[in-house]
């Protein structure tokens, strides 16, 4: 008889932490941790986010994703910047440095998950991957809104 877990959810999170633990394996070599990864591609992807924006998007805590973005600007990845008329809130912004080691990590990350995903066919891994944002979509809207309207 089989006693683990089949549900979904939890198969989807079991994913999840096999997936981030690879990940963090991948990234350490560039002394990055899986917050701050996000947090300087959220930075390049959307030049001047906020981190609170970034946080969301990513569904990180606010805390880690602060502690995250204050590693790399000491570290000359990420540089914050106030924006004119609100000078609370900080925009993020990757500098050439940052760019360049996330575009070296974005790399080895892509062949964990090509790695990973190799055991479905190039179709099941499309079908897979629109269902799974499907469920994101629904569980996280801000993950997958761009700030488009």
């Amino acid at each position: 008889m089989n006693h683990s877990d089949q549900r979904t959810g939890h198969v989807a999170w079991q994913i999840g932490q096999i997936m981030a633990s690879r990940v963090e394996r991948t990234l350490r070599p560039f002394q990055l941790t899986l917050a701050q990864n996000s947090a300087l591609a959220q930075a390049i992807l959307d030049p001047g986010v906020s981190s609170a924006t970034a946080a969301r998007r990513t569904a990180i805590t606010p805390q880690s994703m602060g502690t995250a973005v204050n590693g790399l600007v000491e570290r000359g990845l990420l540089e914050r910047r106030t924006a004119p008329g609100d000078r609370r809130t900080h925009r993020l912004h990757a500098t050439e440095a940052g760019l360049r080691l996330a575009a070296e990590a974005r790399k080895a990350v892509d062949s964990v998950h090509a790695e990973s995903l190799e055991v479905l066919t190039p179709q099941e891994q499309e079908q897979a991957h629109s269902l799974l944002l499907k469920l994101l979509a629904s569980l996280n809207p801000s993950a997958v809104d761009d700030g488009t309207p």
